[in-house]
């Protein structure tokens, strides 16, 4: 993998990695190392400015999950879902005005069920996210690189 990776906390078992992506094929191949190692029940929160690459982030994460179609962003209809190794839930808060209507469409069915469930603009509901989820933070515009930031994985799961 072609971004720079480097573990930059530890605590209670969790893992903090910064990656700094220089193109759009390195920041899906970051999603896809991660969303390989994804299993039943995971939650990935992704937050960033609009046009930082969180959907082309989660295309790769979705390839990692052996989806074979395009992941889309799903703004108008909140809800897109995949079918890979496991049931892909692709949610993107961008365009909701509450927290519950975000109740409204059955979030702790999918953050508790057995697939992956992705969420753009997480920052719109951090309050309703299980402990569990994976937090990760793009941030860069234009040509900037990218800083990419996960954190909430398990000690034991590396992305190299």
């Amino acid at each position: 993998m072609a971004a720079k990776l480097r573990a930059v906390r530890r605590e209670a078992s969790r893992v903090k990695l910064r990656y700094v992506s220089g193109s759009p094929e390195e920041t899906q191949r970051v999603g896809e190392a991660l969303g390989g190692r994804l299993g039943p029940g995971d939650v990935v929160a992704t937050i960033g400015e609009l046009g930082t690459g969180k959907t082309c982030f989660l295309q790769g994460l979705v390839r990692g999950l052996g989806v074979t179609e395009t992941a889309t962003s799903p703004t108008f209809v909140l809800i897109n879902h995949y079918r890979g190794r496991l049931p892909v839930h692709h949610l993107d808060a961008y365009r909701t005005r509450s927290l519950t209507e975000l109740l409204d469409l059955g979030l702790e069915e999918f953050f508790y069920g057995d697939g992956v469930t992705v969420v753009e603009w997480a920052d719109k509901l951090l309050a309703l996210l299980p402990p569990h989820a994976i937090t990760v933070k793009i941030s860069g515009l234009g040509n900037e690189p990218r800083e990419i930031v996960i954190e909430g994985l398990p000690e034991d799961v590396s992305l190299s």
